[in-house]
């Protein structure tokens, strides 16, 4: 076995005595091989092989793959007046993520300069979080990378991403960018009923209801009035994506008119469809759908919008993503298992492979040969898992061929 420095990943070594999750199936006293940082063998554990550490019993499955988070966002200003030295916010993050099995993330940069409530912008922007992205020393705990969130009727949103963008691509990534698109209008997508915006204002801003109301009736006017920023960057994201140099998500949709227009201009992925009626038409037009991991956790949206379990037991979600809670992941994952929606192989899917073929990263996700070993030890008969150990595979490990 190689000689390990403490802090950084295990090159080689073999882990005994697992239950391990694969796609599939799972194999009970399992073994699982590491060769240089890739799996190199899954089987039974035979009498007398040796191992390096002793599972006993628990279970281990990949690396959790979060497409969505906005934790980073609720770390930087965990108090309303708040915030917190950027690359300090990012480390206490990593933490939270390693501790909930998530060795994949990517974080949802703000390219807006309102709050989806119409408020000064409360959530991470990108201009705040990308140097702190890029200077980032704790790779080999957390993949750490950017889910390009862009307001499209935001003209300085657009104005940055495109700067973003060019600088992305200098950096010769393997994997196109992701880009989610969101419209926060009242009346559309997560807040369909302006109601919903109100009760919002009213607990997280401490607005009375009048204030609420009159705020509501402005910012849809205001929005309305940048119409036609939303129809001119919907035709600059749809070339991009249909070029391939941007992975298009939708965020909010809501109806099967948005997912038609959606997958005509390229896009790939529906994230948090807000009814049955839009996952149906995702699942009609070829798109993966992301549900909400906390949704499930919470017995269902805290918007009053469609339950994420509902739109599992219907077969039309392909991942789940955190969104706020990065803990609610693997417990909901577990908790679809237990209700009998899923078998626990698929359950460990939607945070794991699935969400890893969302955002177009095909080494991960699986214990398959030759997937990167990120690999998670937990304890799944609690109530609520418990993570024991992560172990990540090094950041220089080269992917395996892209499929063709």
């Amino acid at each position: 076995m190689t000689a390990w420095t403490p802090g950084q990943p295990l090159p080689d070594y073999v882990i005994g005595h697992v239950i391990a999750v694969l796609p599939e199936r799972l194999v009970d006293d399992a073994h699982v091989v590491v060769r240089e940082g890739k799996i190199a063998e899954v089987g039974p554990h035979s009498p007398g092989l040796r191992y390096d550490l002793d599972g006993r019993g628990a279970a281990l499955l990949p690396g959790l793959v979060d497409a969505h988070s906005d934790a980073l966002g609720l770390e930087l200003r965990s108090r309303p007046g708040t915030e917190i030295d950027a690359t300090f916010a990012l480390a206490s993050t990593g933490s939270r993520l390693r501790a909930s099995g998530v060795t994949t993330v990517f974080h949802g940069l703000a390219f807006q300069r309102r709050s989806i409530v119409g408020m000064p912008i409360g959530s991470p922007n990108a201009s705040e979080l990308s140097a702190a992205l890029c200077e980032r020393d704790d790779d080999y705990h957390v993949d750490h990378r950017v889910l390009h969130r862009l307001d499209v009727r935001c003209e300085q949103g657009r104005a940055l991403l495109e700067e973003q963008l060019v600088a992305y691509k200098a950096r010769r990534p393997a994997v196109a960018p992701v880009v989610s698109h969101e419209d926060h209008t009242p009346g559309l997508g997560q807040f369909a009923d302006p109601a919903t915006m109100c009760r919002w204002l009213m607990i997280q801003e401490g607005m009375s209801e009048t204030q609420a109301a009159s705020h509501v009736t402005r910012w849809r006017a205001e929005r309305e009035r940048y119409a036609d920023v939303r129809d001119e960057t919907l035709v600059w994201l749809s070339t991009l994506a249909r070029a391939g140099q941007i992975r298009l998500f939708g965020h909010d949709l809501a109806t099967g008119n948005d997912i038609a227009e959606l997958a005509d201009r390229g896009g790939l992925v529906a994230e948090f469809p807000t009814t049955m009626q839009a996952a149906k038409a995702a699942r009609d037009r070829d798109l993966f759908v992301v549900a909400g991991a906390a949704n499930v956790v919470q017995g269902g949206s805290h918007t009053g919008n469609v339950s994420a379990a509902e739109l599992v037991a219907a077969g039309l979600v392909h991942a789940l993503a955190s969104d706020y809670l990065p803990t609610s992941m693997l417990a909901a994952a577990v908790h679809l298992a237990r209700q009998g929606l899923l078998s626990l192989p698929q359950a460990v899917t939607l945070v794991t492979l699935g969400p890893a073929v969302c955002v177009g990263l095909n080494d991960r996700g699986a214990l398959r040969e030759g997937m990167r070993a990120d690999l998670v030890l937990a304890d799944l008969s609690p109530t609520w898992p418990v993570v024991h150990a992560v172990l990540r595979a090094s950041p220089q490990t080269a992917p395996p061929p892209s499929a063709s």
